[in-house]
């Protein structure tokens, strides 16, 4: 006989009611339309060369 025996459609109904308590994730919920800006003394040709000394960096290890 095995190790027993059950009631598909107890089964069935199981899954069901598990579906219908599922609550929907709202992706959206913290969006945020604003602008951000900030102030720096360094020139964009040394920010860019920060960053290639930073991937260099990486590629070493």
């Amino acid at each position: 006989m095995g190790f027993g025996s059950y009631d598909e459609s107890e089964q069935q109904q199981q899954s069901a009611d598990d579906e219908d308590d599922v609550e929907a994730v709202n992706v959206h919920e913290n969006d945020h339309d604003g602008q951000m800006s900030f102030e720096s003394d360094v020139t964009t040709d040394e920010l860019v060369s920060k960053l290639g000394s930073m991937k260099d960096d990486e590629s070493e290890d």
